[in-house]
């Protein structure tokens, strides 16, 4: 473009109102931006969970209720089942450790204070000894036995970013520019028979909050040891969420409750798999006890009921 310009004003008789066509040929990258903006936008999570939705109810043929169950449990034992699998062997082998870190522990904070007492260090000095080698000592540990607690936080990370992916785009499918609005109008069943609007009956939404209030009184069982401070903290803040998604699922379109509850319940269902002793040995990990179901019934029954 700058040889053209300096050809035209070098050679006479050229008229410099000709010098804005070679302009012209950045003109296509400002009309496909545009296009190219629209078909990025396509690709994110959300709108990828809506093509998923769409594409599985097509191909079951089902009503979109039964599709929306479908889909949940599909995804779920697919994706999450396995990684709630993997969390389990890593927490196992987090909790093996327990008893040889207390050992170690024990053993460093006595060399610390008999290697304190020789070198005449003061009490601060000890102790910021002891965390740091003790520090040192966990983390090798962690590395022999492949069990960073970290790890085990690979469910949540993806867990909550699908969940929240899946309901957003429920909620665009739901909208009346969507091309199966519809279809979710009459895809519902029993009386929740629009799943556009929300639960007028609070049936669905009452079911969410009760099972997710399982789910919490179930993880806090699990705890052997008695519960901190902040454990508790904890334990009621989840507590008060699973109340407050009440009143929230009662104002969302039913779909999106649905696929809350549906999501709660295969949750449930594979907190009970993992309990199982023969998924223990298939995961070789230890199982605590060969009655896993009897002794949560009982420990549920001497916590609430008695």
């Amino acid at each position: 473009m700058l040889r053209v310009l300096c050809t035209s004003v070098a050679r006479p008789g050229i008229s410099l109102v000709s010098l804005p066509q070679p302009l012209s040929v950045h003109a296509p990258v400002l009309v496909h931006a545009p296009v190219l903006m629209h078909r990025a936008h396509v690709h994110t999570p959300v709108q990828m969970a809506e093509e998923v939705l769409v594409v599985l109810q097509e191909m079951s043929g089902t009503s979109w209720w039964l599709s929306i169950a479908v889909a949940t449990l599909t995804v779920r034992s697919t994706v999450t089942l396995p990684l709630a699998a993997y969390q389990t062997v890593i927490l196992h082998r987090v909790e093996a450790l327990q008893k040889e870190i207390s050992e170690l522990s024990r053993r460093l904070s006595y060399e610390v204070s008999v290697k304190g007492k020789e070198l005449g260090w003061s009490q601060n000095y000890c102790r910021f000894q002891f965390k740091k080698n003790m520090k040192r000592i966990v983390s090798e540990l962690y590395v022999r036995d492949n069990c960073h607690p970290f790890k085990a936080s690979i469910l949540v990370l993806v867990q909550v970013p699908m969940w929240i992916s899946l309901s957003l785009a429920l909620r665009d499918l739901s909208l009346d520019s969507s091309d199966v609005y519809s279809a979710l109008t009459a895809g519902g069943a029993l009386w929740f028979k629009d799943l556009t609007v929300p639960d007028s009956t609070w049936i669905i939404p009452v079911c969410l909050g009760l099972t997710n209030l399982l789910l919490v009184e179930i993880a806090s069982l699990q705890q052997k040891t008695v519960a901190g401070r902040f454990q508790k903290v904890v334990l009621h803040f989840f507590r008060a969420v699973s109340v407050l998604m009440i009143p929230v699922s009662a104002y969302v379109p039913t779909c999106m409750s649905l696929y809350w509850l549906c999501s709660s319940l295969v949750g449930l269902g594979h907190n009970m798999l993992l309990r199982s002793p023969k998924v223990h040995r298939l995961l070789q990990v230890p199982s605590k006890s060969s009655t896993p179901y009897r002794d949560l019934y009982a420990a549920f029954v001497t916590k609430y009921l008695r």
